[in-house]
């Protein structure tokens, strides 16, 4: 039997949220099985549980937020994405504040804290969204699709009209069969142009944005010191986003991902047509050898 998963240990990090420019502390908890991925936002001695999940998504504009009874957690997308590329099933996070803090602007940092807590396997059979039947929306150019596949591929394409994106690949498509998410996505972090920022910050947004936590995007040149961790980081990046939205299904999936242009709105409406159209069922593996590739590769690191 494949089992669920939960952190072994608590853990507590803190940093800024990108949008907010707030300073948030997270405490991941062990979770009992079939507890699936809780957000609680602790605000004085209230403690509000949000699950991670479709139906509780919120505004989208720039990130994924999550809402229940009028309070929101904003940016959970790069943590979620960590917790799908390191197949955790169970676990309790604890925010402080309106807002996952950004930490390096990928999902790297995540991984090492749920690393750093150890992973537990629980006396349960882990579960997995299973998709049955191709389901595809829209908007204007964009598009976001699933469809069946045996194991897990993410193909993205961007198409950003500036001249620094156009130097590197804006297609990328992985096959987690052949590789990891841990190896190839997590590391891959937010971006922006230089020039929208000020606007951004006059509209509340990426008030806590900066070089450390960003790509930063000039006239003509990437402006962090050692320029990009890939090649195609820009693309990966919009891939890491992708898999933490496909993440608010409740389990791994196994399918295949195409997007064109998407961004957290799409990828949302994407998971609604999903869940309103019954384009997938729930399943259970008996056999290690059975499961998606990058399940056993995140277990494989994990444990080396």
């Amino acid at each position: 039997m494949l089992s669920q998963r939960t952190i072994r240990n608590k853990i507590t990090a803190s940093g800024v949220g990108l949008h907010s420019g707030k300073k948030v502390t997270l405490t991941f908890h062990p979770a009992d099985v079939n507890t699936g991925i809780i957000f609680r936002r602790i605000e004085g001695d209230k403690v509000i549980e949000i699950p991670a999940l479709a139906k509780y998504v919120g505004d989208t504009t720039l990130s994924t937020s999550l809402e229940k009874d009028g309070y929101k957690i904003s940016t959970i997308e790069h943590l979620l994405s960590a917790i799908a590329g390191t197949g955790v099933d169970n676990c309790v996070i604890d925010c402080d504040g309106p807002e996952i803090p950004v930490m390096d602007g990928s999902s790297t940092e995540f991984v090492f804290l749920i690393q750093s807590a150890g992973i537990m396997e629980q006396d349960a059979a882990k579960k997995f969204i299973y998709v049955t039947k191709s389901v595809q929306v829209n908007r204007e150019d964009a598009v976001a699709r699933i469809n069946p596949y045996e194991g897990f591929r993410v193909t993205f394409t961007v198409d950003f009209d500036h001249p620094v994106y156009k130097k590197y690949p804006q297609s990328a498509s992985i096959d987690f069969s052949q590789t990891s998410f841990i190896r190839e996505v997590s590391r891959a972090r937010t971006f922006g142009l230089m020039s929208d920022l000020e606007k951004l910050k006059a509209n509340n947004l990426a008030l806590g944005a900066n070089i450390d936590n960003a790509i930063g995007i000039g006239d003509d040149e990437v402006l962090n010191e050692g320029g990009l961790r890939f090649s195609d980081e820009f693309v990966k990046h919009k891939m890491l986003d992708a898999i933490g939205d496909l993440y608010l299904l409740g389990h791994n999936l196994i399918g295949e991902f195409f997007g064109f242009k998407s961004g957290h709105a799409l990828n949302n409406e994407l998971l609604r047509k999903i869940e309103k159209d019954k384009a997938y069922k729930i399943i259970e593996i008996d056999e290690i050898k059975d499961a998606p590739i990058n399940y056993l590769k995140a277990m494989s690191e994990e444990l080396a």
